[in-house]
């Protein structure tokens, strides 16, 4: 079995855990109103905003043994250079506060995702980081074309207005996931336990980001 069929294979049970949240059942078959979404745009920027620093911080964990994985890491780095800003022009297209985001803070289940990133890369391995991409990436392009044509049913706005982060986003990561593919593939296969362990505990931790958008929308409905 090829490294990157092995790690799929031994996540599959943490990506389907995933992708049956009830948040992102509901979203896929009813929409969202544009509250939540602007919920979860608020968060996607805080942890997108640090993207190229995990990446930046990863390749430069990296030794004389690592230059492939450095190299696609400086790769990555150039695709993820203001995504950050896509998602500021989202939330501004849909007429909320682009700056109160910008300026605030993420929730606790975003920042404990980020953090346990970091840590990863500072303490444990650079290659630790290949989880969270692998998370990321991959429900981007699961996910987002789907969520996105469910959302225009219940978010009005003109043409792609709100829309570019994800649409432009799931685009690319369909890219990105065959460059990833390749890339666990030729890594030494003596990370490659390690990937999946953070695998696994990054479709929690992304879950985790979810769930609380969740508890604050049924809060919300309950409350009107």
């Amino acid at each position: 079995m090829r490294p990157f069929d092995r790690l799929a294979a031994e996540t599959a049970a943490a990506r389907r855990e995933f992708i049956a949240l009830p948040l992102i059942a509901h979203v896929l078959a009813d929409g969202a109103p544009k509250d939540l979404y602007v919920d979860f745009l608020a968060q996607a920027y805080h942890h997108v905003k640090c993207t190229a620093p995990l990446l930046a911080l990863a390749a430069s964990r990296c030794g004389a043994a690592d230059r492939r994985y450095q190299s696609a890491l400086f790769d990555y780095i150039v695709e993820e250079r203001g995504h950050d800003e896509w998602i500021l022009e989202d939330i501004a297209a849909l007429g909320a506060h682009a700056d109160a985001v910008r300026n605030g803070s993420p929730r606790l289940p975003c920042k404990i995702m980020v953090g346990h990133a970091f840590y990863l890369v500072d303490h444990v391995s650079p290659y630790g980081l290949l989880g969270m991409i692998h998370v990321l990436e991959g429900m981007s392009v699961a996910l987002a074309s789907n969520a996105v044509r469910a959302m225009r049913r219940t978010i009005a706005t003109s043409g792609d207005a709100g829309f570019k982060y994800l649409t432009t986003h799931g685009d690319l990561d369909v890219g990105h996931v065959r460059l990833f593919a390749q890339l666990i593939d030729d890594i030494d296969p003596a990370h490659l336990p390690l990937v999946i362990e953070c695998t696994r505990d990054f479709y929690v931790l992304y879950g985790d980001l979810f769930r609380d958008l969740d508890i604050r929308r049924r809060a919300a409905a309950s409350a009107a």
